[in-house]
């Protein structure tokens, strides 16, 4: 028996995604006594469904659905949420658990799984989650003293990253949709350009809270930037530094935003 304990976020609302009706019974039934508010669903429509009608912090996400490809339900959901999410599987290729987490997965955990693991993650994700949310709509406090009473705009062709309108730009006019961490990791390159940034200072920047080793969510954010600004075959924008961090290298002009 796995021990109960106050949840890290209170009351939190998860979304368990198996189309096997056991598994789900078995998540739920733990979840539920832990105190989480839990809902069913066997198909990506079912989740989608649920996420239109309340507010969910995570989703686990069986990857092995008998009609979907948890991957490309992954792929969709990260393409419009920034929810946690923890994907529960039977694959046990290394290819398929680095995709999960090069898309957007918190974390990943294979079956057969033990209710206390399962537990033991949901909780940590949970909680490295929280401390993002809690600084989710809070840009006030800019890379290298900027700050959005006095926003700027950061030109490096082809784009435009405004703080004003919170928006990153082409040079032909598209919008390039970027999630809130996605914003603020963008942000902190532009205003550092040229500067190899360490993971540890990321992760401040980002959730306010300290760096692990363990904790690949800052690769998976960047991967998913690079995938968002760059064009394959061009020189990267974010290069890798071994050992060091990442580092911005294309340059940047910088300029007052115009306030409309």
């Amino acid at each position: 028996m796995y021990k109960t304990v106050e949840p890290v976020v209170k009351n939190p609302t998860i979304v368990v995604v198996d189309d096997e009706p056991s598994v789900r019974e078995i998540l739920k039934d733990m979840f539920s006594r832990e105190s989480f508010r839990v809902y069913e669903a066997e198909s990506k429509q079912g989740l989608m469904e649920v996420m239109r009608r309340i507010p969910v912090d995570l989703v686990t996400l069986d990857l092995t659905l008998s009609t979907e490809n948890g991957l490309d339900i992954l792929r969709d959901l990260r393409a419009e949420s920034d929810v946690g999410v923890i994907l529960v599987t039977g694959k046990d290729e290394l290819i398929d658990k680095v995709t999960g987490l090069e898309l957007g997965a918190d974390d990943y955990i294979s079956k057969p799984f033990l209710l206390r693991e399962v537990l033991a993650r949901t909780r940590s994700v949970l909680r490295r989650r929280g401390a993002m949310h809690e600084k989710k709509d809070e840009l006030s406090a800019q890379p290298n003293g900027i700050h959005t009473d006095d926003p700027w705009e950061f030109h490096f062709y082809p784009w435009t990253l405004s703080q004003a309108s919170l928006e990153l730009r082409h040079s032909n006019g598209e919008v390039r949709s970027l999630t809130t961490n996605e914003f603020r990791l963008l942000e902190l390159f532009v205003a550092n350009p040229n500067r190899v940034l360490s993971r540890d200072r990321i992760m401040e920047r980002l959730r306010g809270m300290e760096w692990t080793p363990s904790d690949r969510s800052i690769d998976n954010y960047v991967a998913r930037l690079r995938r968002k600004i760059e064009r394959d075959g061009d020189t990267p924008m974010i290069k890798t530094v071994r050992g060091s961090g990442y580092q911005f290298t294309v340059p940047v002009a910088r300029n007052k935003a115009a306030i409309h």
